[in-house]
């Protein structure tokens, strides 16, 4: 069928709703059971039907409950079901309702008692999980789809397991849809066609449910182009095998980070002419994301111009928990309405505009609503819609009798049926089990006996959710929000700085002494380490003459800068912050070309910076009202003041952000302070030094000193005037500064004050109930994020025994996938190391992997710049060098343990204590991570980089360093010395009393 006519906008006024009630009613007289569920949960035996009852009774055991079944898959006995059992459920953790209490009444799990509960629970879940997955094998799902004909229902199949994150699940998942396609091809013939429809109108007997994400690994909106090109590839294949067999193919829409991606995958396949003639395709959209409606209207003009229908899925969405919990961490506005009655009303307008649109597109309205589906056969009955254009659909195993309802009607209704494992089946298990259970669904509010004027009431647009979109505040410190890169401005914008950057390589840059530019005889190049023939800068290096001319011009303004009021130097940083925020998508640039971070990393980085800012700021001001402590006839303040001036020795590794906090944090504390960056990021130090120069800073307080470290960095250590020295860098020059400075000098009258963050050999734990999907992307992000060029970086893999090989076998290929390249390219996952100094440093560690380990991965990088390809030894000893030695770089040691105990044994057993993690989902190792994991940072159930300001305060212990933890409430005071102030305000023997009884 050839599209006639544009695409119109919904009737003003439809007379839609006196239809919809009436339709409404029936529908749901029709799907009432004899007696309500939870009356008839009342009256069974069997424990799968009272489990859903019982989570929705109660909200805490709904949590704990749902969180046992989603561990459940990942245990390997009988044992250890009955442990997680009563870890999750038993303890007066909460409160049980009889069933379950009978079932946890054991005292050892691996009694028979114990056992006999598990094999209870298992086979418990499994029938419950069979309610909502069609079958786990080809002749199960079979026979749920015959069962489904029988009622005169069709269905769509939806492979689980779509959480690729190695290419090869990701050839897999394409392999297993176009053999699922041949067995419903023999399975499912396509009819001969009508009289009364052409060729072209010939609507499948099968169709198959995709999600584009699964078709590759590296799935990125940072990389449209790469992106779509690799899964373009994938799903032409898909629709060629699908359509030789007569198999209707439909997109999936996942989570919001990926819509507008997908939504150009699609258009851009769809158009070209071996697709554009076939209308047996369908794409979603969810309502419950704000700008659908737009993108529904973008969608209707992009088909009428294609010329060929195709259809459109219309569904709420099943991710809008995921979808605020990442807006409110990264501060974003929520992409989702904020309110379920919005999402229906939503729901309804783009129902009546797919509708109207008859003749652009086919509608599918899945929903277990029935006003909703009762609002969609109003508009289709009042316009006499062919029912070819429309379908209405529901999920498998719930609303079944809606879905007969609907049948009954003379509608195509259409079963969206999960088929797999139950292993890769539980996310979406979990997500049915939310829907049944959430207070808010229209299931639930049936259940509860919700009133029917109100379960059918028009739904209208909550207040909050009809204005514009704003970042939920919350009540802690507010971080700057990354730049949310799935925006297309965004990426223009961060390209644009990329090509402006470039345009200013190469200039020279002067240190900033005593309020202006230096100029030196010595320069040295800072060059770009994905492409080392590209000169960033030239900066001038000091000689230490000219380092002494700043340590005085800093002695000289010291007694004004102390005395300054606080709330001044407060206001710089918050200038400072807001100046960062201005030149955000510069800064980024910078990093990106000098020290080889790949954009988002960088991206980041800035936040932290601008973190730092604001929250050192917000802590001096509070730490500036001092404490009290009087008594009558006394008073007592406790006060803090400068220690004189700072040192600060900054890495190139975070050459923005841990320069800006340290610098910062010496700065609003009253100290005159000398940045002393690394020779190799100097070029964004003195963009930094530009930032804090408009904020405000006088000359001779803030002072940026470009040097050799081991002369003048060595000289200004050991300098008598200096009183605070703050370093970040090798553990070898941070004890040599740490040694220098406790030696007094002549002429100095003060012990130096050092905090010293000297990195880690940090470890992952995978425990045996991991959830292998989420440790295997965690371990990756934290060992080859930023060429795991970061002190918190993963270098070590702690894995039990049990779980061992499958881990191993799944991080090798998800490693073997990342992309490693320039980091100003896009699909970069993996750049650059920072010199050829750290390059040869790290090749030597891996010559050593290969006598101490098993080399299960190298990754040949690229014949330019400064690359070391993902390295992953296995079968390593846990005293071995490259378990045992910081490599900072791209190499991984997997180390197997046979119990969790000997698995911390082995964590604790380095010099360092800075950051570690644990993947479990057993409640009492995680507890005991908690107590006896021997780290400063310890991230459970997530990657170990990546500590965000005020909310993950960051810092070790051992030989990772000395201090307070920076980005932390105790971190400004070690700035700064405390005094106490004692005043005996008698007089005569006089004294205010009040508020003394």
């Amino acid at each position: 069928m050839v599209v006639q006519g544009t695409p119109t906008t919904p009737t003003a006024a439809p007379a839609y709703e006196t239809t919809t009630q009436t339709i409404a009613k029936e529908l749901l007289a029709k799907t009432q059971e004899r007696q309500g569920w939870l009356g008839q949960i009342r009256d069974r035996i069997q424990l799968h039907d009272q489990l859903l009852g019982f989570a929705m009774a109660n909200p805490g055991l709904r949590v704990q409950l749902f969180r046992l079944i989603d561990c459940l898959p990942a245990l390997s006995d009988k044992t250890e079901i009955a442990r997680h059992m009563d870890d999750y459920l038993g303890q007066d953790i909460v409160e049980l309702p009889a069933p379950l209490k009978a079932l946890l009444n054991f005292t050892q799990p691996d009694s028979v008692p114990g056992h006999l509960a598990a094999t209870t629970f298992s086979t418990t879940v499994a029938t419950l999980a069979k309610k909502y997955i069609a079958g786990e094998t080809i002749d199960q799902v079979f026979k749920s789809l015959k069962h489904l004909k029988k009622q005169n229902l069709t269905f769509t199949l939806d492979l689980l397991g779509e959480a690729v994150i190695t290419e090869t699940e990701a050839e897999d998942y394409l392999n297993r849809y176009l053999l699922l396609m041949e067995q419903l091809a023999t399975r499912f013939p396509t009819q001969p066609v009508s009289p009364e429809r052409s060729r072209r109108e010939r609507l499948p007997n099968a169709q198959v449910s995709v999600k584009l994400t699964a078709f590759y690994s590296q799935f990125d909106p940072l990389d449209p182009i790469g992106t779509l090109t690799k899964v373009s590839e994938r799903v032409r294949k898909l629709l060629r095998k699908a359509g030789e067999l007569g198999i209707a193919v439909h997109f999936d829409m996942e989570q919001y980070v990926y819509k507008d991606l997908t939504l150009a995958i699609l258009k851009d396949v769809l158009m070209e002419d071996e697709f554009r003639q076939r209308s047996d395709i369908g794409m979603t959209q969810q309502a419950y994301l704000r700008d659908s409606y737009q993108d529904l209207k973008e969608i209707l003009q992009w088909v009428a111009e294609r010329g060929t229908p195709l259809t459109v899925r219309l569904v709420k969405g099943a991710y809008w928990d995921q979808e605020m919990i990442k807006a409110i961490q990264h501060g974003w506005a929520p992409p989702v309405y904020r309110h379920k009655v919005s999402t229906d009303a939503n729901f309804e307008r783009m129902t009546q505009l797919l509708l109207e649109n008859h003749q652009v597109v086919y509608a599918a309205i899945g929903s277990h609503n029935v006003r909703s589906q009762a609002h969609a056969i109003a508009i289709a009955d009042a316009l006499q819609i062919p029912k070819r254009c429309i379908e209405l659909q529901v999920l498998y195993g719930m609303a079944d009798k809606l879905a007969v309802a609907l049948a009954k009607r003379d509608y195509r209704v259409r079963v969206y049926c999960p088929y797999g494992k139950l292993i890769p089946g539980m996310a979406y298990l979990i997500r049915r089990l939310l829907e049944n259970t959430a207070n808010t669904s229209f299931l639930r509010q049936r259940l509860d006996a919700t009133p029917t004027e109100d379960l059918l009431a028009k739904p209208t647009f909550a207040e909050v959710d009809v204005q514009p979109a704003d970042p939920i505040p919350v009540e802690q410190f507010a971080n700057a929000p990354d730049t949310d890169y799935a925006q297309r401005l965004a990426r223009q914008t961060a390209q644009q700085a990329l090509t402006q950057v470039r345009n200013q390589l190469g200039q020279t840059h002067w240190s900033w002494v005593n309020g202006q530019y230096l100029p030196t005889e010595t320069l040295v190049p800072s060059v770009n380490p994905s492409n080392p023939v590209e000169i960033v800068g030239q900066i001038g290096l000091l000689d230490t003459n000219q380092a002494d001319m700043a340590v005085a011009a800093a002695k000289a303004a010291v007694a004004s800068w102390r005395h300054t009021p606080a709330s001044e130097r407060i206001a710089c940083l918050h200038r400072a912050g807001e100046l960062m925020a201005a030149r955000r998508a510069e800064l980024v640039a910078w990093i990106v070309l000098e020290v080889g971070k790949p954009l988002r990393e960088a991206d980041a980085e800035v936040s932290e910076a601008i973190d730092f800012c604001h929250y050192y700021a917000d802590e001096m001001e509070r730490l500036e009202q001092g404490k009290a402590a009087d008594l009558p006839g006394e008073t007592n303040r406790y006060r803090y003041f400068p220690r004189g001036i700072a040192l600060v020795i900054s890495p190139w590794n975070f050459p923005l952000a841990i320069a800006t906090g340290m610098t910062v944090a010496a700065l609003v504390t009253g100290n005159c302070t000398l940045l002393k960056p690394a020779e190799n990021s100097a070029i964004i130090a003195a963009k930094l030094a530009e930032i804090l120069i408009a904020a405000g800073f006088p000359p001779g307080v803030f002072q940026l000193l470009f040097a050799k470290g081991s002369t003048v960095g060595a000289h200004l250590v050991q300098h008598p005037d200096i009183h605070l020295i703050a370093f970040t860098g090798s553990r070898e020059v941070g004890c040599r500064i740490y040694a220098d400075a406790a030696q007094l000098r002549p002429g100095q009258h003060h012990l130096k004050r050092v905090i010293a963050e000297m990195g880690g050999k940090n470890a992952i734990i995978v425990d045996s109930s991991a959830d292998l999907d989420q440790a295997v992307q965690g371990v990756v992000q934290s060992a080859f994020g930023y060429s795991g060029q970061k002190c918190s970086a993963c270098s070590r893999v702690i894995v039990l025994e049990t779980t061992y090989e499958t881990f191993v076998q799944r991080l090798v290929e998800a490693t073997r996938s990342l992309n490693v390249g320039a980091a100003d390219y896009p699909d970069t996952k993996v750049g650059p190391v920072i010199d050829a100094v750290s390059q040869q440093r790290i090749q030597k560690f891996i010559e050593i992997g290969r006598k101490e380990g098993s080399l299960a991965l190298s990754i040949e990088p690229p014949d330019f710049g400064y690359f070391i390809g993902p390295t992953i030894f296995i079968n390593v000893s846990p005293d071995a060098q490259i378990a045992q030695q910081e490599i900072f770089g791209p190499v991984v040691a997997v180390i197997s343990a046979k119990t969790f105990e000997e698995g911390l044994t082995i964590a604790n057993n380095t010099d360092y204590a800075l950051t570690g993690g644990l993947y479990s989902r057993t409640p009492a190792h995680i507890e005991q991570a908690q107590t006896t994991f021997d780290v400063g940072n310890l991230y459970i159930n997530r990657g170990i980089t990546g500590a965000i300001v005020a909310r993950q305060p960051f810092g070790g212990f051992k030989l990772s360093g000395v201090g307070s933890k920076a980005g932390g409430a105790d971190y400004l005071l070690q700035f700064m010395e405390p005094r106490v102030v004692t005043e005996n305000v008698q007089r005569q023997g006089f004294a205010p009393i009040d508020g003394f009884d």
